[in-house]
């Protein structure tokens, strides 16, 4: 399946906060994970930035989001951070990972539609979004 045959993705929010730092974070991956980093850059060249903070329900760093895999129909809760915060067994899911720039952004109900990296399409829809709270 080519990008052109994908749905359109939905519009996305980021905080200028936001942008800033995962900006600079996908330049630095560029080298080491070029597939992810070229999507968080692909994704923040359409976001609309806000200044100040985003409106409730949207995925921002540190939101804590439920977001359901159309390919198993299961549901998965992850809190949204930065590298060097991630731990999966404790539900902090890094958002250098494919999942984590899909889910940025989004609002509850959307669905994204992505290719992954072994060319597959991979489809998420957010469940439950709540509010960011700050790094421990």
């Amino acid at each position: 399946m080519s990008r052109s045959s994908l749905p359109k993705r939905p519009e996305i929010h980021v905080t200028a906060g936001d942008y800033d730092r995962l900006a600079a974070l996908a330049d630095a991956a560029a080298d080491t994970f070029p597939a992810v980093a070229d999507f968080l850059a692909d994704e923040l060249d359409r976001a609309q930035i806000i200044e100040g903070a985003a409106a409730k329900g949207v995925v921002q760093m540190h939101s804590t989001v439920t977001y359901r895999d159309a390919a198993t129909g299961e549901e998965h809760t992850v809190t949204l951070v930065y590298p060097e915060e991630a731990d999966i067994e404790a539900g902090r899911l890094s958002v250098l990972t494919p999942v984590g720039v899909a889910l940025i952004g989004l609002r509850r109900g959307q669905t994204i539609t992505w290719i992954t990296p072994s060319g597959k399409p991979r489809n998420l829809t957010v469940v439950r979004v709540e509010a960011a709270r700050a790094a421990a």
